[in-house]
């Protein structure tokens, strides 16, 4: 099965040549970089989170596969659903999925099942591809989206793409698919993105559920980070750092009502 995309024209450029030199623009390519085991990066259109997003993947040693958790915001399909077989196509041609560590991620979890229908107008992981094609041509992925849940769900989830990871040998990079809090005042929003931020960088998954709970901060992604998270510590990750932090109205000037997007790079 080939998924055509869904955002292509809205959220990023949908001619090849358009959508490259968006993503030239974006890049900066002086930038060190690191290796990494874990990436959280946001998704919205590129005008407004794509600054972000590509001084993120700026910083990072490409591996051929990413882990790419994005939340569901469609309501489609099964809870915690895994795409194993096919392609994705964007504008800058098709980007297979690893089917081997799909299988294997599969194989090592109990919550996920093998589902299209969560994975077909959901845009939360297509808007990361094109970034990856730009940055290696010969990428792979593995699609896997996640709806709210009791924690020990992440937990488990989290436990399961560690161990298949471990057994590729840590040749893969796990990124979570977030943005931060939706619609609200620039200072407010700003205020509970700092709280949240700081779980992250702690990489306490549980600090950064209570945080959303009791804050009520509307990041959309934090199922998926929480699954990171707690994957990057049974892969070894001691640290973790933000590369950079915006919101749209740093695009727009409107900063009555923003969306926050951070950058975070986990070593």
């Amino acid at each position: 099965m080939v998924r055509n995309p869904i955002a292509a024209g809205r959220f990023y450029p949908g001619m090849a040549s358009a959508l490259q030199a968006e993503i030239q623009r974006l890049v900066s390519g002086d930038t060190p970089k690191e290796e990494v085991i874990g990436i959280v990066s946001p998704h919205a259109g590129y005008p407004y989170s794509g600054l972000v997003a590509a001084a993120t993947l700026s910083r990072v040693v490409f591996r051929q596969t990413f882990v790419i958790l994005g939340p569901n915001h469609t309501g489609r399909g099964a809870p915690f659903s895994i795409m194993t077989q096919g392609a994705w196509r964007t504008p800058l041609g098709e980007i297979p999925i690893d089917e081997e560590m799909a299988h294997a991620i599969l194989e090592h979890s109990d919550l996920l099942e093998e589902d299209i229908e969560a994975h077909r107008y959901e845009h939360s992981i297509e808007v990361q591809l094109p970034f990856l094609q730009y940055f290696r041509k010969d990428v792979k992925f593995v699609p896997i989206v996640l709806v709210p849940a009791e924690r020990k769900a992440y937990k488990a989830i989290g436990e399961s793409i560690a161990a298949a990871v471990r057994d590729r040998g840590n040749e893969v990079i796990i990124m979570a698919s977030s943005d931060m809090t939706h619609y609200e005042p620039h200072d407010r929003a700003t205020k509970k993105d700092a709280r949240a931020l700081e779980a992250i960088l702690k990489l306490d998954e549980d600090m950064l559920l209570d945080r959303i709970e009791a804050h009520h901060i509307t990041m959309c992604g934090f199922a998926p980070t929480a699954s990171l998270l707690v994957a990057a510590k049974e892969l070894g990750a001691t640290k973790a750092e933000l590369v950079r932090y915006q919101t749209s109205g740093d695009t727009t000037g409107d900063y009555e009502s923003v969306v926050g997007y951070a950058g975070v790079i986990i070593k």
